[in-house]
């Protein structure tokens, strides 16, 4: 609309929340398509993109490893690798990905199995766009999820309450939100059974001897309840309650961290519409004018995943296999490693990313990825430069910091000071004259040093922050 006008502000603000950024190449062409048109292609991209292939050992059980210890820590590396290459390949799955690893939060140091841990991810893509009940249902089965909310040791002589109370505390219906202790405790009766392990890491069976077969009352329903049952009588009888929390939690992630109970109320009213299917939830936020509203640019601390693969992203450096277990080492150091959440809630996120210690251990991450680029090949922020100025030969100073600025910094920098300081940061040491006179152009020696000059200072801004 006028008031909110298709632009690359608007378009960076699409990427960075359906993904981790875009180059300037993919805005210059964003720019060029309806933003409706856009966000819809970016869901159906989602939906058709293939699942990452298995690897050799999908299905390994401990007997099949010579050097447990070792081939352990190759093989959690090598699938980190391979879902931060699915987050750069396919942003906006990878994104959802990311959102539900946080929402059903599994600690690979829980149970220790890389089998485990690529089925648990397997789930997470596979349903990501799903239908929230198979979703729930699946992801209750996965070893990762039984070994880590104690389902193995749940049996009928010794119940284990750990996944019933998280089933509805946080995968479903929020904390003290329409179940009680009574229900927790006949859940888990109804979830005891799947005891059965034939071999470490490997497949988890139901044991019928290990599951309680009386009669269980869960929200007012009794019967002799299994698993199944109670995923049917949760949807059925807290529908409007999981559509409330689970549309809030979408909501907080890729909106706001403020909810707008206008807005999840019709996406709440759309997810049970649509018997839990996800797809209609996010293409109704993500094609929605609200989502492009001014209110809600910027407003997001960016996670250490997002910091980290947006700058390489936004910068559009070539993000390799030694730069992506850059990416995944230099997050873990934030505080955000893939696969090891910080508890059963998982992290917090948002303003909870900042203290005075991460603060500055992000502005030293971002400065080393700089530097190991700029080490590899410094041709390459000419290269961004002369992009983002529009113009190879630009001998604009001011007008090539200003598209600079507004690639990495959302809103824009907030006084003009700021932009003064910045235009002096990228002219570095060059005497005035030389931009005076015209004889300064991006063809410089010098210029892509200026170029990171200026990231640098753009790094330790709190706006940079921010997505």
């Amino acid at each position: 609309s006028a008031a909110w006008p298709w632009d690359r502000q608007r378009a960076a603000h699409l990427y960075r929340r359906l993904g981790f950024g875009a180059p300037f190449q993919v805005l210059e062409q964003a720019l060029t398509q309806n933003p409706v048109s856009l966000a819809d292609s970016l869901v159906d991209a989602a939906l058709n993109a293939p699942l990452s292939p298995p690897p050799a050992w999908a299905n390994w059980t401990y007997n099949d490893y010579d050097n447990f210890t070792e081939q352990l820590e190759e093989q959690f590396v090598e699938w980190l690798r391979t879902w931060v290459t699915d987050m750069l390949d396919n942003p906006l799955r990878g994104k959802l990905t990311l959102f539900w690893h946080n929402h059903f939060v599994t600690e690979f140091d829980a149970y220790v199995c890389p089998s485990y841990l690529y089925r648990y991810h397997k789930v997470l893509q596979q349903h990501c766009l799903g239908n929230f009940k198979e979703f729930v249902y699946e992801m209750g089965k996965t070893p990762a999820m039984l070994v880590y909310l104690n389902g193995l040791q749940n049996s009928k002589n010794a119940p284990n309450e750990n996944y019933a109370r998280e089933l509805y505390e946080l995968f479903t219906l929020g904390a003290d939100n329409g179940y009680t202790q009574q229900d927790i405790v006949e859940t888990a009766r109804a979830l005891t059974g799947n005891t059965l392990i034939t071999a470490a890491c490997g497949d988890i069976y139901f044991n019928p001897f290990d599951w309680d077969n009386g009669p269980k009352t869960i929200f007012g329903q009794t019967g002799n309840w299994g698993y199944g049952d109670v995923v049917d009588i949760l949807f059925e009888q807290r529908g409007e309650e999981i559509a409330d929390f689970i549309c809030s939690k979408i909501y907080r992630y890729f909106v706001h961290p403020e909810v707008d109970e206008n807005i999840v109320s019709g996406l709440a009213e759309t997810f049970i519409n649509n018997n839990f299917e996800l797809e209609p939830v996010f293409r109704q936020l993500f094609l929605s004018e609200h989502f492009f509203d001014e209110a809600v640019l910027g407003v997001r601390v960016k996670s250490p995943l997002e910091l980290t693969l947006g700058f390489l992203n936004e910068s559009n450096l070539p993000i390799g296999p030694e730069m992506k277990e850059l990416a995944i080492y230099t997050s873990g150091q934030l505080g955000q490693t893939l696969s090891i959440p910080v508890n059963v809630a998982g992290w917090p996120g948002n303003r909870a990313w900042i203290s005075n210690s991460t603060l500055t251990a992000r502005w030293n991450t971002i400065a080393y990825l700089m530097y190991v680029a700029f080490l590899q090949d410094a041709e390459l922020y000419r290269t961004l430069a002369q992009g983002l100025a529009g113009d190879p030969n630009s001998n604009m100073p001011e007008l090539v910091a200003g598209a600079i600025i507004e690639q990495f910094i959302p809103i824009g920098l907030q006084t003009p000071e700021l932009y003064e300081r910045a235009y002096i940061v990228f002219k570095a040491d060059i005497p005035e004259n030389y931009y005076a006179t015209g004889q300064w152009n991006l063809n410089w020696e010098t210029a892509p040093y200026q170029v990171t000059l200026l990231l640098d200072y753009l790094n330790r801004l709190p706006e940079f922050q921010l997505a």
